[in-house]
């Protein structure tokens, strides 16, 4: 199974921090944010990813280059025209991607999710590990019912930005930017998407505070065994 990053968005909230560091460089303990992904999905197995860039990008393909460092293959999908969002990045690299289901991380995130639970078959078009909703976002996303699928309504939990994805739920999109929640809501609604909620350490490092917690957790995390 592969794997692919999400890399490419600007980074608004964090800046200026990022008005000369792409938001996946940023320090988190000795790693930049994006190197403790690519240090998990090697322990979990992984051998090969892709990387989507677009701001600031040439900084992150110069940072880790072809992977070797962290035992991967890693290759990039440049969005130079600018950021495609979500879903409009992975249509773009599905070429890199292969024909088979993959696993997609978002480069935003700080976690100790362990990517091994998540390297079996897929049935559906995609499987969506969910987390508690923080204060930042109380709404949540999507419901999680007993059956394992997810619902649009009911009592909802937060996205992770981590799953796994077929290729199949792009098909027939067009080439160019889109959101990836529009699919994911048609594809819920046709009873196609499976999730899995996760209880553990999960931080949306969108702000200056969250990126301190997160700072704050690798402290603590350091001394501990890397769960894959």
């Amino acid at each position: 199974m592969r794997a692919m990053i999400l890399a490419a968005g600007r980074g608004e909230r964090l800046r200026p921090l990022t008005d000369q560091t792409p938001k996946p460089l940023l320090p988190v303990g000795h790693e930049p944010l994006i190197g403790h992904h690519l240090r998990r999905l090697a322990t979990a197995g992984f051998q090969d990813v892709v990387i989507n860039l677009a701001h600031l990008g040439e900084q992150i393909e110069a940072r880790l280059g072809d992977g070797r460092d962290y035992g991967l293959s890693i290759r990039y999908s440049w969005e130079h025209g600018g950021a495609l969002e979500s879903a409009g990045g992975i249509h773009q690299a599905l070429p890199l991607l292969g024909p088979e289901p993959f696993l997609l991380v978002n480069g935003d995130i700080f976690t100790d999710y362990p990517f091994t639970q998540l390297r079996r078959p897929l049935t559906g078009l995609a499987h969506l590990v969910l987390v508690p909703n923080p204060a930042h976002h109380p709404q949540g996303d999507f419901a999680l019912q007993d059956d394992g699928l997810l619902a649009n309504h009911g009592a909802a939990l937060t996205y992770s930005g981590i799953g796994v994805y077929s290729p199949r739920l792009f098909d027939g999109m067009a080439p160019g930017k889109a959101p990836l929640a529009p699919l994911l809501r048609d594809a819920i609604t046709a009873g196609k998407i499976s999730g899995e909620p996760y209880p553990g350490l999960w931080i949306d490092v969108g702000t200056v505070e969250r990126l301190e917690q997160a700072r704050c957790a690798d402290q603590k995390a350091r001394s501990k065994p890397i769960s894959t």
